[in-house]
């Protein structure tokens, strides 16, 4: 009782703190140091604890280039400067003037594996391949060494996370869910993720084909969030500096 009440008195005054999901609950800080890299966040992040007003706006990209290119161009107009893309390999090796542009941008980029297929159906190596291959397809053309992976499907357990986590990756999840990929209608879009959204939110959309009607909802998503007060940051940074919290089942 006495080390996690020390624990709780000194993160207890961080701004924010992250959410996993996965034997008991835990503390684990991530303490910034020149001298080292930060603890890679253990479990899979779903959301950031915190009064501030941010959320991370993030899209998933596995095929096609219909939608990519005018949901860039939207976030452009709006001045959204700060969101992250996750990539398969496959999608950036033929799409590399897309996945430059996201880089040219600003915008974090992370990895989506390569074959797009459920994790826990296969083996570690296996894993390690998919996650290597996308890993080089991504660094090949934007430069960028991915760190945070949202699995395809989202799909994981307990031994897909631990593995991903020992390859030095954050696991990346999301509290709210378009559905964008359902095609239920923009208006239905917009309304799920304004009305859903809290302080710290990681939210899913995607940037696929599979979800045209992104187009036409992420203006009013934008404006929707902004006029109740958030602000726009990538996944690092909602994670950077913080204790994160790791529930696992």
């Amino acid at each position: 009782m006495t080390v996690l009440l020390f624990m709780f008195c000194l993160y207890s005054q961080a701004d924010l703190g992250t959410q996993a999901v996965f034997n008991g609950e835990t503390a684990v800080p991530v303490v910034k140091n020149a001298d080292k890299p930060a603890p890679v966040p253990q479990g899979a992040i779903y959301k950031v604890q915190t009064d501030k007003k941010v959320v991370a706006l993030t899209f998933d990209i596995s095929w096609g280039e219909k939608a990519p290119g005018p949901i860039l161009d939207i976030l452009e107009k709006k001045g959204v400067k700060k969101a992250t893309f996750f990539l398969s390999g496959p999608w950036t090796t033929t799409h590399g003037d897309i996945a430059k542009r996201i880089k040219t941008m600003g915008y974090e980029i992370g990895n989506h594996g390569h074959r797009h297929d459920d994790f826990p159906k296969y083996n570690n190596q296996w894993i390690t391949e998919q996650v290597g291959k996308s890993e080089q397809a991504i660094y090949e053309t934007t430069g960028v060494k991915t760190k945070l992976i949202r699995t395809p499907n989202g799909a994981f357990d307990k031994r897909v996370v631990k593995h991903l986590n020992s390859m030095g990756y954050t696991v990346v999840q999301w509290n709210t869910d378009s559905l964008d990929w359902m095609r239920p209608g923009p208006d239905k879009i917009v309304q799920r993720v304004v009305s859903r959204a809290v302080p710290g939110d990681i939210i899913l959309m995607h940037a696929s084909d599979s979800a045209l009607q992104t187009i036409d909802a992420l203006p009013r998503i934008i404006d929707g969030l902004r006029q109740k007060g958030y602000e726009f940051m990538t996944v690092s940074e909602l994670i950077s500096g913080a204790g994160v919290t790791s529930k696992q089942e």
